[in-house]
């Protein structure tokens, strides 16, 4: 189970002084690396994390989290990242459904510490999803999550940072399955939902994505999409371990600053999403890229043919685009990049196939995505486990995001196969959609608008601009005046950052 440590261990050994990991103007070499994560493992000890314990990581895109992530690892301890710009009410599902043992958090504003349940000061209820409202926040049986008025057992400040680790007395649940990692997305209903990352599911993840993107021990990539969502962990982290590569780091999503670190470090793997090529594409260039191999990435959205022929026109590079989630880890590549309004074909070793909403083949129409493959994590977790999950078709197919008794997954996504063989993503079988490549549930953007007393009813919808990406819009009905700031200000406060309305419109219906 300590699988990714001793990857590390490996990569020292053989790359010894080279560089691991590049943060702004400083690096670590690997033996650097090694070194850190060992002294940051004897503290994890010296606070009572032991094997099996569940702990939080909520830090961006930071070496501080891949030191941490790989010492819990040699404490054989599971890691779970949190999106450190989550919510009060979604952090508080997240614990609800992950009993963490401990939890790293960076300072947070006036807040002196988070407590067990993730808030400072009590959450309302209303902001859930309105499908959630009236529903318990712990299951029948299930270990629930302590108070805010809880204390940590042990908080204090890692040495030679501003990080904090809180340690609670919560003991890790018993899944049936050992995890290495619980990586959390958002389930049909908007609801958080970790994915259990076993040993064996977790190779098959790295082995297929570095025989996928070709990639060596001299592979430099950059890492520019959240290590705590499963794109960055798999696409960015993972290899890099595995491969004792270069994994340049960066934290603020900058156009700018990922031109500059891509033309200076010569950079030749870049996940990416659709918006972020936009905006690369609309910066100034003086000369393309002279990279041998180039294998930058789209996923999490549809890649338009404009966003894909400027950023070729300025740079010189055709953007792949891919299909990856969190339960199946890569499943698709364009690897051409010449038709990148499609996700390619499947990768070697894993099985794709579409079926009508009974279950049938669907051939060359639209229909529901279905995925077969070593990398599929067996176990997803939530706030509501242990709640009946119904099907959504008569045919009593399982539900979105659940594995069949045949070792299919139900992804949730619609798609159809081009006569070439090429996936083509046509939409959802729910309310769920994506912004720079993060899953947002609509009916959970309009719980949290109608739970804003000046508000009567509320649709959230999604519009796609192929320059400037996704975001979502709000009609809204009002009970009394108000200003679009207002409403806005409220979500604000309640939501994750991408799941803010950018626009507010106001209307006499709905």
């Amino acid at each position: 189970m300590t699988l990714l440590y001793d990857w590390l261990k490996k990569a020292a050994k053989a790359q010894g002084n080279n560089k691991a990991v590049v943060y702004r103007d400083n690096y670590l070499s690997w033996r650097g690396l090694l070194h850190r994560v060992d002294r940051r493992a004897q503290e994890f000890k010296s606070m009572g994390i032991k094997e099996g314990a569940w702990v939080g990581l909520m830090l961006g895109n930071v070496p501080d989290f891949v030191i941490l992530a790989l010492a819990l690892s040699k404490l054989d301890a599971a890691i779970v990242p949190i999106d450190p710009t989550t919510g009060g009410r979604e952090l508080e599902l997240i614990l609800a459904a992950a009993p963490l043992r401990a939890l790293v958090t960076r300072p947070r504003g006036s807040e002196g510490s988070i407590s067990a349940n993730g808030t400072s000061a009590p959450v309302p209820p209303s902001t859930l999803p309105r499908s959630r409202v009236q529903r318990p926040t712990t299951p029948p049986g299930a270990q629930p999550a302590p108070s805010a008025a809880d204390a940590a057992e042990v908080r204090r400040r890692l040495q030679g940072t501003l990080l904090t680790c809180s340690v609670y007395k919560r003991s890790p649940p018993d899944h049936g399955v050992d995890p290495i990692a619980i990586l959390f997305t958002a389930d049909s209903l908007g609801d958080p939902k970790g994915v259990l990352r076993t040993d064996k599911n977790t190779i098959a993840a790295v082995d297929h994505a570095i025989a996928a993107l070709e990639m060596n021990d001299k592979t430099k990539v950059l890492v520019a999409v959240p290590l705590f969502h499963a794109y960055g962990w798999d696409l960015g982290f993972l290899p890099t371990l595995k491969l004792g590569c270069t994994m340049f780091l960066e934290e603020e999503i900058s156009a700018r600053r990922i031109g500059k670190l891509v033309r200076e470090h010569d950079v030749d793997v870049l996940p990416g999403t659709p918006s972020m090529y936009a905006e690369l594409s609309k910066l100034p260039t003086v000369k393309k890229l002279e990279l041998e191999k180039p294998r930058y990435l789209a996923a999490g959205s549809r890649l338009d043919q404009i966003v894909a022929d400027s950023f070729f026109n300025e740079y010189g590079v055709r953007v792949l685009s891919c299909y990856h989630s969190t339960e199946a880890a890569t499943v698709t590549l364009e690897d051409s990049g010449k038709f990148p309004t499609t996700v390619g074909k499947p990768i070697e070793g894993v099985e794709l196939k579409i079926t009508s909403p009974d279950g049938k083949p669907a051939g060359a129409k639209e229909g529901l995505i279905w995925v077969k493959s070593k990398t599929l994590s067996p176990k997803s977790i939530g706030p509501f486990d242990g709640e009946d999950k119904p099907t959504t078709r008569a045919s009593g197919m399982v539900a979105i995001g659940s594995i069949d008794k045949g070792g299919w997954l139900r992804t949730g996504d619609l798609g159809k196969v081009d006569k070439n063989g090429r996936l083509c993503i046509t939409g959802r079988e729910d309310d769920v959609v994506k912004v720079d490549g993060k899953r947002v549930a609509l009916g959970e953007v309009e719980g949290c608008l109608e739970a804003f007393p000046k508000i009567k009813a509320a649709q959230a919808t999604v519009v796609t601009d192929p320059m400037a990406g996704a975001m979502v819009v709000a009609r809204v009905v009002t009970k009394q005046k108000c200003g679009a700031e207002e409403i806005i200000d409220h979500c604000a406060r309640n939501l994750a950052p991408y799941k803010v309305p950018r626009r507010i419109e106001f209307c006499e219906t709905i």
